[in-house]
């Protein structure tokens, strides 16, 4: 299956035409007549996907919705459909995030290609997250100790600096930068050193230097 598409639209001939447009391409399709009922069932952030918004319905109205649903943390890609365009919205919809903004009638291509570079992206960002969030597994399990040393060497320190700061003996800041590199799962120095920056723990590390 290519992902999962969810459209809100008012108009349910619109709703139901798409719907069956996407299904022969081969898409799992979700409907929703207002932006509340996608809210009450707010589709899966983690599956693949992306969603096709109608600008103007009653109640929440397209652009409300988004902010809500960056609000309550949704990466989901957000396609925007409208019967009018305005320049105005369109700017406000894509600086917040929006993947793409097409005038109806659709061309089915054109349509396609706008969810399949949504989804392309989401999945992309969900591996980063899924690899960032294993990271910070391996960090969390060094010994207090270890994240010291871990902390000295991304910021380019030598084991002779690292004793001294610590107090200790360089034999014991090698055995400490070998359990360090063996539980961060890496070979050399620049491994840690970008696993540092992708964590954000290096640039925290020299904030507080300066």
């Amino acid at each position: 299956m290519p992902g999962f598409v969810h459209i809100v639209d008012d108009d349910a001939s619109f709703r139901t035409a798409l719907e069956r447009r996407l299904r022969l391409a081969g898409y799992c399709v979700a409907t929703y007549a207002s932006a509340l009922e996608l809210l009450d069932r707010l589709p899966d952030n983690e599956a693949p996907g992306c969603i096709l918004l109608d600008v103007r319905i009653p109640g929440m109205s397209g652009p409300e919705l988004q902010r809500r649903l960056n609000e309550l943390g949704s990466t989901l890609p957000i396609v925007f459909l409208t019967g009018h365009a305005d320049t105005a919205t369109t700017v406000q919809a894509i600086k917040a995030g929006a993947e793409d903004f097409l005038t109806k009638p659709i061309a089915s291509e054109q349509l396609i290609e706008a969810i399949n570079r949504g989804i392309a992206r989401h999945d992309v960002a969900r591996s980063q997250r899924t690899r960032l969030d294993a990271l910070r597994t391996l960090l969390a399990k060094l010994t207090p100790r270890e994240r010291q040393v871990f902390d000295l060497i991304v910021r380019g320190r030598i084991n002779k600096q690292i004793a001294f700061e610590l107090g200790t003996t360089e034999r014991t800041v090698k055995a400490h930068r070998h359990q360090v590199m063996e539980k961060m799962q890496v070979q050399s120095l620049a491994e840690l050193v970008s696993i540092a920056e992708r964590l954000g723990t290096r640039e925290a590390d020299d904030k507080e230097q300066g």
